[in-house]
């Protein structure tokens, strides 16, 4: 196996890629959470350096999740205000790594894998269709909403694919063809793709950037207005700065609220991050095995630290993962460069951030969709027989049409289904005969046979 230093600048690239996948969603899941939009950003940052360094994961990321949007955006309306809403995610941290040392991480041995490759197809998918309305300029829907019926609009996955034709632009179109035309050529092309300067996602970026400029001056109707950009907030000083920070009210501790709330935070974000973890482990290109208890202990002091200073709850997120690992992604050097670069970023450069089309990193998004879900997968699946081809598409079925948690639950109701129908059939074949002492008995079984 090679030194970890050796994948140093594959690791810086994927950083990069990480960091533009991030950005968006960070901001996304706030705004969809019904909490600040720097909130979202304080958990990306932490989720990056902090938990990057404590995990054992070499290849796992860690920032807001869409999974917890619904019981934040809940959470924060019964309790009243944002403030007392942080304590119960400091609570939810303290719960998380009372979880690690309880060795609770050692339930994720018992997912199958199936259900897991099922799931990742399924994320594919839905991040596939999800994108194809911000790749032609219909930006209705946040960044990092991955629910089929999705939040505020009641409108489905499908149904904002329709609407999203009949308000297309022309020039988020353009800027979505020319980045894939990039992206692919990366992938594609040997001279690109042996190319370790610059990956090819920030070439995307940058390049869509100056199209929208020159669609700017030149008063072309092509050009994408701010709605459709990245808007990260802006503060106009210092003290605005330090503002967008806040503490939670330590007061409410003894409020039981807040420990309902905590507990069902820590809960839904220790699966969702077991089950990334998992995941991120099957798509490890060097076959690495991460301690999972020691990942509950890190996630939860990720979480304290985003609740002490005003960030919304963190899991392990099988999004920025994927495109961790399909940009080369080796160490956690990566992870934690993504989450240098969002701190750097929003310090320095908010304005050129905001000038990045939604549509550019749509195009990103499109690319990691496919390589998850990719027609091989099925292919291979389908080799496989019918007892892990079925259970593998109720999976992903299952999460497209519901959410992560309950479409995995469905899938590994099924699996566990198929499973015991396996083990109904297995028997073992006895022949009697007479036997004399000496002699060698032979007997014929498949499956656990025990003999006393």
């Amino acid at each position: 196996m090679k030194k970890k230093s050796s994948y140093f600048k594959t690791d810086i690239q994927a950083g990069v890629v990480v960091f533009l996948v991030a950005l968006p969603l960070c901001l996304g899941i706030a705004l969809a959470s019904g909490a600040p939009l720097f909130a979202g950003i304080i958990s990306g940052v932490i989720g990056g350096i902090v938990v990057g360094m404590l995990s054992s994961s070499q290849l796992s990321v860690t920032g807001p999740a869409a999974g917890l949007t619904a019981i934040v955006l809940a959470a924060i309306s019964s309790l009243g205000n944002y403030e007392t809403f942080l304590m119960a995610v400091v609570l939810a941290g303290v719960l998380q790594m009372l979880l690690g040392f309880a060795k609770a991480g050692t339930i994720s041995n018992y997912f199958p894998s199936n259900v897991i490759e099922g799931m990742l197809t399924a994320i594919g998918v839905i991040i596939i269709l999800k994108q194809l309305p911000h790749a032609i300029g219909y930006d209705v829907d946040n960044e990092g909403d991955f629910f089929f019926i999705e939040k505020g609009t009641g409108h489905n996955t499908f149904s904002s694919i329709i609407d999203a034709i009949n308000y297309s632009h022309l020039g988020a179109i353009s800027v979505t063809l020319v980045s894939l035309a990039i992206l692919i050529s990366f992938n594609k092309v040997a001279f690109l793709k042996n190319l370790k300067v610059v990956p090819g996602a920030l070439v995307a970026v940058v390049t869509g950037i100056l199209i929208n400029e020159a669609y700017k001056a030149s008063g072309s109707s092509l050009a994408i207005s701010q709605d459709h950009l990245v808007n990260l907030p802006m503060p106009n000083s210092f003290n605005d700065f330090i503002g967008q920070f806040s503490l939670p009210n330590f007061g409410a501790i003894a409020n039981p609220q807040v420990w309902i709330v905590a507990i069902t935070i820590a809960v839904v974000a220790s699966i969702e991050t077991l089950l990334c973890i998992e995941a991120s482990d099957k798509l490890d290109p060097l076959k690495r095995y991460t301690n999972t208890n020691r990942e509950l202990f890190a996630q939860g002091t990720g979480n304290i630290l985003s609740g002490l200073i005003g960030g919304i709850p963190m899991t392990s997120v099988i999004v920025r993962t994927s495109a961790n690992i399909n940009s080369g992604g080796r160490t956690k050097t990566a992870t934690v460069a993504h989450g240098l670069l969002l701190l750097i970023a929003v310090l320095t450069i908010p304005t050129v951030l905001n000038k990045i089309p939604l549509a550019c990193l749509a195009a990103i998004l499109l690319m990691i969709g496919y390589k998850l879900a990719s027609p091989s997968v099925f292919i291979h699946m389908w080799q496989n027989g019918k007892y892990q081809v079925i259970p593998f598409l109720v999976t992903v079925v299952a999460v497209v049409f519901t959410d992560l948690l309950k479409g995995v639950a469905i899938g590994l109701v099924v699996s566990v289904f198929f499973i015991l129908r396996a083990n109904l059939k297995l028997a073992y074949f006895f022949r009697k005969e007479e036997y004399h002492e000496g002699e060698v008995d032979h007997q014929t079984g498949t499956g656990s046979i025990l003999f006393e």
